[in-house]
């Protein structure tokens, strides 16, 4: 499983013209999905996202998480993110994981964010989604729940 997370003061993600899901201060997460991905990298990205320390406290120092600071999170599936490009340059998505399996990881992501009290937004699954991220500092992390990076 893969993430990118982006400290955000706003975002929003918008299908059709209709806003789907929107955030104030908080996270914006791209998930995806790989094929063999279990309950394990589930577990990690949940842990690790919800606990990431990567908000200023009083000092200005990186110490807090959006847990910490009553944030939200808009996460949203893309299954780009699995793109192997390091023959070629077109990408190869053969390790993503089925869109059925993909969709359910992806709500039980949510769901676990949620379950540990904090407030998630989301994109529409496998829909075409404008994601307009105002991102702060800026700061941006690169997850793998097999921690290839």
């Amino acid at each position: 499983m893969r993430a990118v997370v982006q400290r955000v003061t706003s975002s929003s993600v918008t299908v059709d013209d209709r806003v789907t899901g929107s955030i104030d201060k908080g996270l914006m997460v791209l998930l995806g999905v790989e094929a063999e991905d279990e309950q394990k990298d589930l577990d990690y990205m949940i842990e690790k996202i919800s606990g990431l320390r990567i908000f200023d406290d009083e000092d200005g120092v990186m110490n807090l998480s959006v847990l910490d600071i009553g944030g939200q999170v808009l996460s949203i599936s893309q299954f780009t993110l699995l793109g192997d490009v390091r023959r070629g340059k077109r990408p190869s998505w053969i390790r993503a994981e089925r869109p059925e399996r993909a969709n359910e990881l992806y709500m039980r992501f949510n769901e676990g964010l949620r379950a540990r009290g904090i407030h998630v937004e989301e994109g529409v699954f496998q829909a075409e989604m404008s994601v307009n991220i105002v991102n702060d500092g800026p700061v941006t992390i690169l997850l793998d729940s097999r921690k290839l990076f």
